[in-house]
């Protein structure tokens, strides 16, 4: 009963996912094209439709369109290399930007034009959006994003995702066009990646003894579940994420975090740290005073050990090495610290970090890489190449990108999704971070705010940041993304010509395309958006069992919320 209820309900959804109704134009797109031009008239997409690929390097995005066709439609587009009439037909052009597509639809068929595989596949995804029962509507799309980079990232240290879990992660990404996938592999809570010459670092630091319930106090009393907590991913698992990324044209930018949040390292190898420990893999959230010695030889060996194997598994320019959030106590304490302090002539404990990120940074450049690192890198003093990723506002992105640094924006008022979704969260949420933040928050993302225009080249682009320490499961991460990072998305790739973005915004009520197509996709008899959207068109609703009256015989998602727009 189960299965036929939810094929009925695919049907029903994908017969209603044509453009949105009145107002806006058929072409309802996430994020908005740069142009569009409607035309009358539909292309009828059948299982006898074929996709010509006109060059061998586009086998693989037509392959993904077709795999996503055939969970949206149920059949499987044949794709060929012989011209066909009634095609879909994919081009490679000289003369387009690197992610710049053209895309005509007439009632005779689609013809996909870029000059890189990328591109392609970025013109799939819109029109993998077009799709509906009625047809593929009539138009001519021509597109190319504002910011070359295009981040999320997803912690896997506080809470760890499987490999199919990240690439299910990956895909929802892909379809966004976001670019960059931002790894948070190490923390105080968990070690993630096996690095083959320390191997305490996965036996030890990939495991807790048990994990915080809810939020930590210093008050107490604190509650903890006792369940011992692990994971960690093999050099082999590495391998296929990445490959699967560079095959969807995304980047996986790897982060190892020092000289803070190290905690699961110093429990693995305790001489790692200024006291000798003992530590412990950390069971609670928060900020560990014990971190790296920054006086020991020893520890800048460790890192380069690791950074080594590191390199050999990500092919990315840039290496995140964190630099966030480190308390000084322990190295005011420590005589080597203090040492070091006196031999390299430094200030004080800020400009010892300074030097510790100074010395990672030569290292990784005498390899071909560049570190990037979140604001606090600035500390002390930093190198011009130095990418900052500013996440306590746009205020230290602006302070960077005056000295000449390159910057990613990613204030956590606007891009960090683990924030709770409504203002009263304690009543429609699973527990999240305290603060609060709206799709029409996210929206009003403007990387460029308050920066003259001789400094917009230093604003490489943007990111959103997911969080774990509340989000345990691939469902509740899905649930904290959408629909967010479809507004996300579409500030990402267009930045500011949208025009008044709090109008703006209102669109993703009504228009159902990116997230519905993603969760479509995936089989999901249901999901977290179509209850939103249940909710958005009955205003006086107010508990969450009230969400899903009338569709609690096909709910199978354990999430459900109040969404503030």
């Amino acid at each position: 009963m189960k299965r036929i209820l939810s094929t009925l309900l695919a049907a029903w959804i994908y017969a209603c996912c044509t453009a949105a109704p009145g107002g806006d134009m058929r072409i309802a797109v996430v994020p908005r094209p740069t142009s569009v031009i409607e035309a009358p008239g539909t292309f009828r997409l059948t299982a006898r439709t074929p996709i010509v690929i006109c060059d061998e390097q586009l086998r693989r995005p037509a392959e993904i369109f077709a795999d996503a066709i055939a969970a949206l439609t149920g059949f499987v587009p044949t794709i060929t290399t012989v011209n066909a009439p009634a095609a879909i037909v994919l081009h490679l052009t000289p003369g387009y930007k690197p992610e710049e597509y053209r895309l005509v639809a007439t009632r005779k068929g689609v013809d996909l034009t870029a000059s890189t595989p990328q591109a392609i596949l970025h013109g799939l995804r819109t029109l993998q959006q077009l799709v509906s029962a009625q047809g593929i509507p009539a138009c001519t799309i021509e597109d190319r994003p504002c910011f070359a980079y295009r981040g999320a990232m997803l912690d896997v240290s506080r809470h760890f995702f499987p490999v199919e879990e990240v690439k299910t992660y990956i895909d929802l990404l892909s379809l966004h066009k976001i670019n960059r996938f931002h790894w948070h592999l190490t923390d105080d809570q968990g070690w993630r990646i096996e690095i083959r010459s320390y191997p305490q670092l996965t036996a030890v630091g990939s495991r807790r003894a048990q994990t915080l319930v809810g939020r930590y106090s210093s008050k107490g009393p604190n509650q903890y579940d006792g369940i011992p907590y692990g994971g960690y991913y093999t050099q082999d698992d590495i391998r296929e994420i990445v490959r699967y990324a560079a095959e969807r044209y995304i980047e996986v930018i790897p982060e190892i975090e020092m000289p803070g949040h190290g905690l699961a390292a110093l429990a693995s190898y305790p001489w790692l740290g200024c006291t000798g420990g003992p530590y412990e893999v950390w069971t609670r959230w928060g900020i560990s005073d014990d971190v790296y010695c920054a006086g020991k030889e020893t520890t800048f060996r460790f890192i380069e050990e690791v950074l080594t194997e590191v390199l050999e598994l990500f092919p990315s320019k840039l290496i995140h090495i964190g630099c966030d959030e480190c308390p000084k106590k322990r190295w005011k304490s420590c005589p080597l610290c203090q040492q070091r302090i006196r031999e390299e002539g430094l200030k004080d404990e800020h400009e010892l970090q300074s030097y510790f990120v100074r010395r990672i940074e030569k290292w990784l450049q005498a390899r071909g890489r560049e570190i990037i690192g979140w604001d606090e890198i600035l500390q002390g003093g930093i190198s011009k190449s130095a990418t900052i990723m500013s996440w306590n506002g746009q205020a230290p992105g602006i302070k960077a990108a005056r000295l000449g640094n390159p910057v990613i924006m990613t204030p956590k008022w606007y891009c960090y999704f683990d924030s709770s979704q409504t203002s009263d969260p304690a009543r429609y949420e699973p527990l999240s971070n305290i603060r609060y933040l709206s799709v029409r928050q996210v929206y009003r993302l403007d990387p460029l705010d308050q920066l003259a225009q001789p400094h917009w080249q230093q604003i490489l682009g943007v990111q959103c940041n997911l969080w774990t320490e509340f989000v345990a499961t691939l469902d509740h991460a899905e649930y904290m993304l959408l629909p967010r990072l479809a507004a996300f998305a579409e500030r990402a790739w267009t930045g500011g010509r949208l025009g008044q973005r709090p109008q703006g915004v209102q669109r993703f009520r009504k228009t159902p395309p990116l997230s519905q197509a993603y969760l479509r996709s995936r089989r999901l008899p249901i999901c977290s958006l179509s209850v939103r959207r249940h909710r958005i068109k009955n205003p006086d609703m107010r508990k969450p069992a009230d969400l899903v009256s009338g569709l609690s015989h096909i709910w199978d998602r354990q999430i459900c919320s109040h969404v503030s727009f």
